[in-house]
């Protein structure tokens, strides 16, 4: 077992945080294992909560853990690189990659059509919008947070239908004979307001990579404006470009 050297010149925290980060290096730790409680470290390793907290805060700004409120630390999954070229569902796109994908649905409901999204949607200001904001979590890890917004009088009775277990998408494909040709989407990086810092499981103020999207179904109609909130410590962007 590794344990702190009182006579080595490297700072206690120095030392802890190669142990801790080692453990996940090596693969003792693996992606999504719970990691010892700070009391737990505290007492294994004779060091500070100061020192155990700023530990913990190294490796999460690291990307290596992340926590959740009321359960602990846990060790991250790899940064999700996503390609902008195609696209694809989070459901699919989880599973491709070997991870157990699932969602939770935080608010659903009818809406009028604000004047900015209307705008991206091309109908009246004020036309009925469904709205489904979710977060999605990729073995239990939660990792990005969308608002969805569709035109109602095209998927009518969108609310009742199962977008939990089932991707967004197919439930769309399969009931009203929609599948998305094609989509415009604006990326900006932002910092995580307290809400969405504590849906995410990462500090307020964290860096989040914020997409606006607008899907269109054959024919060119714009169905979907979708808001996404991605993790910036969990996801990467990559587009190949030619010259």
């Amino acid at each position: 077992m590794d344990a702190i050297n009182r006579q080595s010149k490297l700072p206690l925290y120095q030392q802890l945080y190669e142990m801790l980060r080692g453990n996940i290096t090596r693969g003792e730790w693996k992606p999504g294992d719970l990691i010892p409680a700070e009391s737990e470290l505290i007492e294994q390793y004779g060091v500070s909560r100061i020192t155990v907290r700023q530990v913990l805060d190294m490796l999460v700004r690291e990307g290596l853990i992340y926590r959740q409120r009321g359960r602990g630390s846990f060790v991250a999954h790899p940064t999700v690189e996503q390609v902008l070229q195609r696209l694809v569902s989070f459901t699919d796109d989880m599973r491709q990659r070997g991870f157990a994908p699932t969602t939770q649905t935080l608010s659903s409901g009818l809406l009028p059509a604000p004047e900015d999204i209307a705008k991206q949607l091309q109908v009246e200001q004020g036309e009925e919008l469904a709205k489904i904001e979710r977060v999605r979590l990729a073995d239990g890890e939660p990792m990005s947070v969308e608002e969805a917004y569709l035109v109602h009088r095209i998927v009518p009775g969108i609310l009742d239908k199962d977008f939990v277990n089932d991707p967004l998408r197919e439930v769309i494909e399969r009931h009203y004979n929609i599948r998305w040709e094609r989509a415009r989407q604006v990326i900006r990086a932002i910092n995580a307001s307290r809400e969405l810092a504590a849906t995410l499981s990462v500090r307020p103020n964290a860096a989040l990579l914020f997409i606006e999207r607008v899907s269109f179904s054959q024919g060119g109609v714009p169905v979907e404006f979708l808001r996404i909130y991605h993790r910036g410590d969990r996801y990467a962007l990559y587009s190949e470009l030619r010259g």
